[in-house]
């Protein structure tokens, strides 16, 4: 679907058509760049862009491209200006959450079907993490292929590469999802199945009882456990459940929890609230988003406070 000449020209019209746009735009910049505040910058970048440079637009050509396009070399760019390296673990201390709430709702062109923008095997945290280890421009062209399924030419023109480079750097780009991206991946249990729903219920009620023992019968024995932006990965359920007893869980001197459901990269996720000793309100404290498997949980990624205005969470109880 194209922009007509007075859409060009007037402001108000030209971004009344390129808002439409908005939400899987800003979807594309945070499977290239990690984090969703980074991506709501590049978003508004990729307008601005838009707008300075809309005489560059073909009035037959698809203007969904022609944004994405315009998203993709400005997240390559913030790459350039601002480059990060996962740690020596492979961790990514930029990673942040995309609330689910956001997932929803993206406009389809009749021509251009939308369900793999939002599908979760792309989307969800491991995913995430593994396409972050991609060099910038191979993670471009895996997205643009293999996501959006753009044709080798489209790609190759987007990123000012031949289609013998895109085709080269598509397959670097699959070798390294394959390597970084866990084995049991499609194991996954379907979201709001009954067992997850049941697992979740457990979950719940064993962190607001600070029953430790129990948090670790829900666990894969090789559970993962990590809290971006801080350092550290944690591997094994005793390691994960010994680690949070020594940070205070269970104790008084802590306090107490309690968790609202929340669902994050098209996996369920917990907002803990903790009411410390002497306090008559349970504040904000983490989310924790969860990679279920197999009936336990296989990784918890726990984000700050800072995330949950983004969720829309309130932030006492």
């Amino acid at each position: 679907m194209g922009m007509t000449a007075q859409q060009l020209t007037d402001e108000t019209a030209f971004s009344a058509a390129v808002e439409r746009h908005r939400r899987e735009l800003q979807i594309h910049c945070y499977r290239m760049l990690g984090n969703f505040e980074e991506s709501e910058d590049l978003t508004q970048e990729t307008f601005l862009r838009a707008w300075r440079r809309r005489e560059t637009y073909e009035a037959r050509a698809s203007l969904r491209a022609w944004l994405y396009r315009i998203a993709t070399n400005a997240c390559l760019d913030a790459i350039e200006r601002r480059p990060r390296t996962p740690s020596p673990n492979g961790e990514i201390a930029w990673l942040q959450p995309y609330p689910d709430e956001l997932l929803e709702g993206i406009p389809a062109d009749a021509d251009e079907p939308d369900v793999e923008i939002v599908a979760r095997e792309t989307i969800e945290l491991a995913y995430m993490v593994a396409i972050q280890h991609l060099a910038p421009r191979p993670r471009a062209v895996l997205i643009l292929r293999d996501i959006l399924g753009w044709p080798a030419k489209e790609t190759a023109a987007a990123l000012g590469l031949s289609v013998a480079g895109v085709n080269s750097a598509l397959q670097r780009a699959r070798a390294g999802m394959k390597e970084n991206l866990p084995e049991q991946r499609l194991d996954w249990d379907a979201a709001g199945s009954p067992a997850e729903r049941a697992l979740l219920a457990r979950y719940i009620e064993a962190t607001e009882a600070a029953d430790a023992p129990a948090l670790a019968a829900l666990m894969h024995e090789d559970a993962r456990f990590s809290m971006p932006p801080e350092p550290g990965l944690w591997v094994g359920r005793d390691t994960i459940v010994e680690g949070w007893i020594s940070g205070g869980f269970g104790s008084e001197d802590l306090g107490q929890f309690r968790l609202l459901e929340a669902r994050a990269n098209r996996q369920p996720a917990l907002a803990n609230y903790l009411r410390k000793p002497g306090d008559d309100a349970y504040r904000a404290f983490a989310i924790d988003v969860l990679r279920i498997e197999g009936g336990a949980v296989a990784e918890i990624v726990m984000f700050g406070a800072d995330r949950f205005a983004a969720f829309g969470l309130p932030p006492v109880l």
